[in-house]
């Protein structure tokens, strides 16, 4: 039989090398699914266009949007979505130098997501969702450098959880839900729902 290892699958020490952005726990797939990119890319939009209100609404539900993707029942409860945002949403070093860390995020999360205790269906979140697979136009892009020109600690709270959040759904996407049985069936699910 013949070995296919090629002298540059392996490092010196045999040890086979790893790509850059498997070391690297911040980099990040573009999603695959359309009703998430262009979900995000609204988000990513409303902030740009600094509709905060919208931006945060949208990035409320994204906890519960991502538990009920991952359940087979699409339900969702606030205990799950603490402990999802506990693993996913991170803030990037700007929102840590402007004060607002992990906790804080989290717990503004569950403040507006006036989410239950018990296990339900986030009904609302995934129509939101859902009304994103037809949208037409391409997504334009996100311009970060208006980030840095709020001068209002309000605004600089709301964009700093806004990008945590998008951050961390496209990390967990990449790392856990492109692979997810359960997560793309429901996705492929509410894609053709009417």
């Amino acid at each position: 039989m013949q070995d296919w290892h090629s002298p540059q699958s392996e490092s010196r020490d045999g040890v086979p090398p790893q790509p850059t952005h498997e070391l690297d726990d911040s980099w990040v797939q573009p999603s695959s699914s359309r009703m998430l990119t262009n979900y995000l890319a609204d988000v990513e939009q409303n902030l740009d266009e600094h509709r905060w209100e919208l931006a945060l609404r949208d990035v409320a539900d994204l906890p519960k949007i991502a538990v009920a993707l991952t359940d087979p029942d699409l339900t969702s409860s606030s205990e799950r979505c603490k402990a999802w945002c506990e693993q996913w949403v991170r803030p990037s070093n700007a929102a840590n130098e402007s004060g607002v860390d992990h906790e804080g995020i989290c717990r503004a999360l569950n403040e507006k997501s006036g989410h239950g205790t018990t296990a339900s269906v986030p009904s609302v979140e995934l129509r939101r969702l859902r009304l994103r697979r037809h949208a037409r136009n391409a997504p334009r892009g996100f311009n970060a450098s208006h980030a840095g020109k709020e001068e209002n600690k309000d605004t600089a709270e709301t964009f700093a959880i806004c990008t945590a959040v998008v951050e961390g759904v496209r990390r967990w996407y990449a790392h856990l839900a492109c692979h997810d049985a359960t997560a793309q069936a429901n996705l492929a699910r509410l894609a053709v729902l009417r």
